[in-house]
């Protein structure tokens, strides 16, 4: 079972029996967004990056191993605010520091896809986004994988083929089905043939997705795609 999330508390707090439906699995896999952006305009509704962070020992003792957790600092931004150009990546180091002393090994990232749905609402919030050029994006990509691996991190790059050949920088397969047989308790194999329903550049394997796409989602993040209320 791999679940996303940019808030476990639900989970590890036990809410609704949620950690007792979920120990029946053998192996749980968590991809835990942090982004630095939490109670912001950005995404009114996560809690607090650093409120966040304080989940990580919690999710690597309930996964059974640090490595069945990945933190998705997803997505890096820009946008004009105040006449300056502001940007959540700054907040890179100490994610990756705070994971790196949980034990965590995978971290991954990506510069914002805005799709025209996300760019309509932001442009009601007022938000103005701003396009890094592809230079910059390597650029930023570069100094983000050095900080990685300082920490001892892996750092993988979800669907950004422009990132390519940069030093140190994976591309992602999110669901990756030769890791997950790896940690499983008794190596049970899963697929490793690619996902046909995702995007091309994405390297993720075989998986049934039991998402709702119906349901609306109490983040409000201003770049999400897929709430459907908002």
């Amino acid at each position: 079972m791999v679940l996303w999330s940019k808030d476990f508390s639900n989970l590890l707090r036990n809410a609704c029996g949620l950690r007792d439906l979920l120990a029946g699995y053998d192996q749980l896999y968590l991809h835990f967004t942090i982004t630095g952006l939490g109670r912001t305009a950005v995404e009114p509704g996560v809690p607090d990056w650093h409120e966040a962070l304080a989940q990580l020992d919690g999710l690597t003792t309930l996964a059974g191993h640090p490595w069945r957790v990945s933190v998705r600092f997803d997505p890096i931004l820009f946008w004009r605010e105040g006449g300056e150009v502001r940007s959540n990546i700054g907040a890179f180091a100490e994610v990756a520091r705070a994971s790196a002393a949980a034990g965590i090994r995978d971290i991954r990232t990506s510069f914002a896809q805005w799709y025209g749905k996300a760019v309509r609402r932001a442009a009601d919030r007022s938000f103005a986004i701003v396009d890094p050029s592809d230079e910059e994006q390597r650029s930023r990509a570069l100094e983000l994988s050095a900080i990685a691996a300082a920490h001892g991190l892996v750092l993988h790059a979800c669907s950004q083929p422009l990132l390519a050949g940069i030093p140190g920088l994976r591309p992602s397969a999110c669901i990756d089905g030769a890791l997950l047989e790896s940690l499983h308790p008794r190596h049970e194999p899963v697929s490793r043939r690619k996902d046909r329903s995702q995007r091309p550049d994405c390297l993720c394997t075989g998986s049934l997705d039991i998402g709702s796409y119906a349901q609306a989602c109490p983040h409000g993040c201003v770049y999400c795609y897929a709430n459907p209320k908002m």
